[in-house]
Formats: structure tokens, C-alpha cells, sequence
């Protein structure tokens, strides 16, 4: 089966020119990028917070509807938090779909018994795992869902990362394993970047307020596919950038063009008791990809997207 395919936008030559002046005028490292992922293609989709199967199943009920591929489905209150039974549904609809499943990992400091990040300077802490005690849960975390058919996961703590390459690389772990670095590690330099990398982050979130200069520096010294959030919460900016899908992918492929959403209601730690905010917010972030996805068929641009199951893509097993 044939792994990309290329949107063919249909903007006027006005357009068209003012986008290729747009990527030069922003500066002589704001160059087009010849990075792609493993299947050729220079975007994938991905929308975040699909806390659970109901919610899974919205958005790929809502992508039918608006015609959208969804390439990725992350999630944030972690596999830790989903039963057994839930991991191996979220798998299988995954599996059926040639669709990343993505789950955040924990016990996580934001969820622990400590108090630094409960205050103003502290909350960068969140993602960080606390003492040993912690980190075995994290890797035990890991190893449940896995043995439940997850392939992906977001990866919030530098030294999980480095016990999960060496499991991968001992072979205790799967190979296809996709470990993405969380929103919350963002790096702001290309240099950070590129460690992260190293370490064995195969996607790597950067700022949501990142220009395309920045964009350029990372692409300079690094290949791995960025996220990147085109709509932000508000806990992370909330940036509106849908629109400027067209030079961002141009200048950042691979990139996973992420749809957050602004003026929501935070879910974490998921559950029935905020189940309908988690349901809606995820059918309105494949309607605000859906309307991104126009603006950049507006643009002119040539742009290969990959298909389901596009090699790269963590697609859980059954």
C-alpha cells in the first residue's frame, strides 16, 4: 500500500508568492526542510488528550465526518489510570486504524505526595518522577501497557528515557516502541533538541511560540519529527496558529502538526466525572485540524502526508 500522499493545494499565485516570501523573509535559516518521516511524508496529525476509548472513539468518529487522517492520538493522565481492559480497546481501535495510541506515563510529580509542585516556581516539576520509588512505577507503567499492545508513549522525565532505551536496546522492550517527548521537556534551543534525541525521544514536542527561525536551527543539527502544537492550551500559551500550518511544515517537516485547544476546561487526571468535557474537547480539536488542513490546501503548497500505518507510526498490536 502506498504510505504518503500528497495534498495538492489550490491558493492563488498572490498566495502562493507571499508564502514563498513569507519563508525567506523570516530570516536566511528559515530554509525549507528536506527532513521527511520513514514513509517520505513531511506531516502527520495528531490531537492530544484522548484520555480514554470514549473519547478515542469520538475522534475517529468526528475524522470520518470532516474527512481528516488522524496519525496520532496522545493522552495525559497517563496509562496508569486506565484499567486493563480500557488499554487493550484503545489498542485494538488503534490497530484498526493504522493509528498511534500515545499514552503519558506515571506516577508523575504533579500526582504525588510532594509539595514544591503545588506552588508558582514548582510547577515545572510536573513531568519530573520522584526519587526511584517513582521511577519504578514508571517503568513498571511502560511494561503493563505494553503487555496490553500500546506502542506509544510520552515521556516527560530525562532519566525514564534513558532506562527505556536501554530496555529497548537489551530487547525487554519492542523495537517499534515510540517514545515522545512531552510538551512539558519542551526544548527551546536546537542544541537541547538534538540531546533529547540522543537520548531516544523519536518525537519531540518543541514551545508552542516557537518561530520559524527556531524551527530552522533545530532542523539544522537534528532530523527527529517535531510536535508541535498549531492550537495550545492555555496552560501552555494558547496559541492560534492553525492557519499557519503551510510554512510551518514547510520549514519544520517531519512535523506532527498537534491540535490542543484554547478556552477549554482542563481534564487531568481523566475520569466520569469530567467525561463530557473530555468527549467535546477532542471533537472540536478534529474540527479546528480539519479547518487548519483547509487553510494549508489554500496555501498551493505541495505537501506529502502520510497514510494509517505509515511505517514510524507506533500502531498498537492486538
Amino acid at each position: 500500500m502506498t504510505q504518503a500522499q500528497t495534498v495538492q493545494g489550490v491558493g492563488t499565485p498572490l498566495a502562493n508568492k507571499a508564502l514563498d516570501a513569507t519563508v525567506g523573509i523570516h530570516g536566511a535559516a528559515a530554509v525549507r526542510s528536506e527532513a521527511r518521516f520513514p514513509d517520505g511524508a513531511q506531516l502527520r496529525v495528531e490531537i492530544p488528550s484522548v484520555e480514554n476509548p470514549r473519547a478515542l472513539a469520538a475522534v475517529i468518529e468526528e475524522a470520518d465526518r470532516h474527512g481528516v487522517v488522524v496519525h496520532r492520538v496522545s493522552q495525559g493522565s497517563g496509562a496508569m489510570l486506565l484499567s486493563e481492559a480500557e488499554l487493550r480497546e484503545m489498542a485494538a481501535m488503534g490497530a484498526d486504524r493504522g493509528l498511534e495510541v500515545n499514552l503519558f506515563i506515571g506516577p508523575r510529580e504533579e500526582f504525588g505526595v510532594g509539595g514544591s509542585v503545588r506552588v508558582g516556581d514548582g510547577r515545572a516539576l510536573a513531568g519530573h518522577l520522584r526519587g526511584l520509588h517513582q521511577l519504578r512505577y514508571a517503568v513498571e507503567d511502560v511494561l503493563r501497557a505494553v503487555e496490553c499492545g500500546i506502542r506509544g508513549f510520552l515521556i516527560a522525565d530525562t532519566g525514564l528515557i534513558e532506562v527505556l532505551a536501554q530496555l529497548v536496546a537489551r530487547g525487554e522492550l519492542p523495537g517499534d516502541i515510540v517514545f515522545k517527548c512531552s510538551a512539558v521537556l519542551a526544548p527551546s534551543n536546537a542544541v537541547t533538541f538534538r540531546q533529547l534525541a540522543s537520548m531516544g525521544m523519536t518525537t519531540i514536542n518543541v514551545p508552542s511560540d516557537i518561530t520559524l527561525e527556531e524551527i530552522a536551527e533545530m532542523r539544522a543539527l537534528d532530523p527527529t519529527p517535531i510536535d508541535l502544537y498549531l492550537e495550545a492550551p492555555d496552560a501552555l500559551g494558547g496559541m492560534v496558529r492553525g492557519h499557519e500550518l503551510a510554512e510551518i511544515v514547510l520549514v519544520g517537516a517531519p512535523l506532527y502538526a498537534k491540535y490542543g485547544l484554547r478556552n477549554a476546561r482542563p481534564v487531568y487526571p481523566a475520569g466520569h466525572q469530567v467525561m463530557g468535557d473530555v468527549v467535546e474537547n477532542v471533537r472540536e480539536k478534529v474540527r479546528r485540524a480539519a479547518i487548519s488542513l483547509e487553510w494549508l490546501a489554500r496555501s498551493g503548497q505541495e505537501v506529502v502526508t502520510s497514510l494509517p500505518g505509515a511505517k514510524g507510526i507506533g500502531v498498537p498490536v492486538r
